[in-house]
């Protein structure tokens, strides 16, 4: 796996930066092929490659390609519905399970000291899927937005993509299976 960030001594105080996953989000070149969230079936590979930790019939869980902090998950439901209103009774139910085992897992992965947990409805408000509801869910630590987003419109991520991965999906296929 390559390292997530190389830092390279250049005198006191200036280190280099190295986060090259994230060239296709900054230069726009990002084109979605589909909605993200519906997803057929798949092998392990294609889980890994779409960074699916958890799905079954009315839900899923995966890991944000672009995200604000390590361990940053998305929770949708699998029918595409742009709204809270739209799902059923059942679904909005579910829904709010797989948040719940995903607050758990982090929790145990990460020891996270708060999170942010919500939805974005609409374009307005920050959706990127706007077409597809789903929710936060970013563990948090003091400390861990410094003047890099400010300043540099930059977010240092601690873990690399495919290493959260790798812990977090044993987690979410041993505890998860129990809301099937």
């Amino acid at each position: 796996m390559a390292r997530s960030r190389t830092r390279v001594n250049r005198g006191p105080g200036h280190d280099l930066l190295w986060a090259p996953w994230r060239s296709a989000y900054v230069s726009g070149s990002h084109a979605r092929r589909g909605c993200v969230f519906c997803l057929r079936s798949m092998t392990a590979a294609e889980r890994r490659t779409r960074l699916v930790l958890y799905t079954d019939k009315s839900g899923l869980v995966m890991l944000n390609r672009y995200p604000y902090n390590a361990g940053h998950l998305m929770v949708a439901p699998r029918r595409h519905r742009d709204s809270i209103e739209g799902l059923s009774p059942r679904e909005r139910s579910h829904l709010m399970e797989l948040v719940n085992g995903s607050l758990r897992i982090l929790r145990r992965a990460f020891a996270p000291e708060g999170f942010n947990v919500g939805f974005n409805l609409g374009d307005v408000a920050g959706a990127g899927f706007a077409d597809h509801l789903h929710c936060h869910v970013v563990p948090r630590w003091k400390g861990d937005n410094n003047f890099m987003p400010v300043i540099a419109s930059t977010r240092v991520i601690s873990e690399h993509l495919a290493a959260t991965y790798q812990r977090l999906e044993p987690l979410f296929s041993k505890q998860m299976t129990a809301l099937s």
